[in-house]
């Protein structure tokens, strides 16, 4: 069963030492991805200022990732539509939930929030020391995430960073103060380069106006929209939409196909958690201005960020704004 999550708190020479540590661990991460000069990647239009999420000119000072519930009665979510990167992954019963991560556009509010994975703690190592906005996690995990250089903003920790919607049940209710939150960890990393690249779109592809990606009990359906210059999204069949900005529309989707094995923790029903493995290499679909583009992702450390090449071994750049990551089980 998920329990309300704790952090605990450190002696003085403990924290110092952890202090220490997170430095250390920064400044090799960050001489492993090329650091935010990498940002301004070769051969495109990519603007050295721009951020390394989005290829827009907003980067934003801190990573804050949030996870987000996304069963039917937690919809529509709140806060998505600002997020600069949005990763969709497996969870127990073969259903999905949310990792958004924003930085450059903090809504007031992001939720509803739900419990963290295994999977969250190898994904976010590429963003440095991020903050992680969650509602809790299994007991036997909570000491794995403690151990971690993650900034953990639980509602045990940030008691006066989450408010419940009364209109709603629980555990589909409970929303991030997001400004809180980004003020809660003035030490998590700024955005920069987790290998994504943005320009004008390249030769090749094919054409196509819609894209399905199936879990064993949820499904998500990117449909091309030439005036949102973006890909309006489905989930299990219903428009996915904000509660304060309509349908949600990124404009780059990556399909990335990913091994996805059973972890060591399960629910509280029995079913076992996955564990989506983000470092290694495979298939992965890009999707932009209404083409799909077969690619090869490679990540060959956690430290290390992902990148997307064609098949020629070229890097694929994106589309500039909001990019969706789908992980998906490969076949």
């Amino acid at each position: 069963m998920e329990k309300p999550a704790r952090t605990g708190r450190s002696a003085p020479g403990a924290a110092d030492r952890r202090t220490l540590l997170r430095t250390a661990l920064a400044a090799a991460t960050t001489v492993g991805t090329g650091g935010a000069l990498a940002a301004c990647g070769p051969g495109g239009d990519q603007q050295q200022d721009a951020s390394p999420f989005t290829g827009e000119r907003r980067r934003g000072e801190h990573v804050l990732a949030v996870k987000v519930d996304n069963v039917a009665p937690a919809r529509p979510q709140t806060g998505l539509e600002h997020a600069d990167i949005v990763y969709i992954e497996q969870v127990e019963a073969g259903l999905s939930r949310i990792l958004a991560v924003f930085a450059s556009h903090l809504p007031t509010t992001v939720g509803p929030v739900r419990s963290a994975r295994e999977s969250d703690i190898e994904l976010l190592r590429q963003f440095g020391e991020p903050a992680l906005a969650f509602s809790g996690v299994q007991s036997a995990l909570m000491p794995t995430l403690e151990a971690t250089s993650l900034h953990l903003l639980p509602p045990g920790e940030l008691t006066d960073g989450y408010t419940r919607d009364p209109a709603r049940r629980a555990p589909h209710n409970l929303y991030l103060k997001a400004r809180r939150a980004e003020r809660a960890a003035p030490d998590a990393s700024a955005p920069r380069d987790i290998g994504f690249r943005f320009g004008a779109a390249p030769g090749g592809g094919h054409r196509t106006e819609r894209e399905t990606v199936r879990y064993p009990a949820a499904r998500l359906t990117f449909t091309w929209s030439p005036d949102r210059r973006g890909w309006p999204v489905a989930m299990d069949g219903a428009p996915a939409r904000s509660r304060s900005a309509g349908r949600l529309a990124p404009a780059t989707v990556v399909i990335q196909y990913v091994t996805v094995r059973r972890s060591r923790f399960h629910d509280s029903s029995g079913s076992v958690t996955p564990y989506t493995e983000t470092v290694g290499s495979g298939d992965a679909l890009v999707l932009r201005d209404g083409k799909a583009y077969d690619a090869h992702w490679s990540r060959t450390s956690a430290n290390g960020g992902t990148t997307f090449s064609d098949r020629e071994g070229r890097r694929l750049p994106f589309a500039r704004g909001q990019v969706w990551v789908v992980l998906v089980k490969k076949d």
